[in-house]
């Protein structure tokens, strides 16, 4: 299951429900600012790869 802290929290909300739904189904654990963007950069490269491939 994953936990966004109460710290960022808005800016978590603050993306879109698509990707906010992408986020929580990795049950990831994100404490501050850097966890959010590792996330973030994560899917970004798996988009990246996927675009390459097809």
């Amino acid at each position: 299951m994953s936990y966004v802290s109460p710290k960022i929290r808005s800016q978590f909300e603050s993306l879109s429900v698509e990707l906010k739904n992408e986020i929580l189904s990795r049950n990831v654990h994100m404490e501050n600012l850097h966890d959010l963007i590792s996330v973030l950069e994560t899917i970004v490269s798996e988009g990246e790869h996927v675009e390459k491939s097809t």
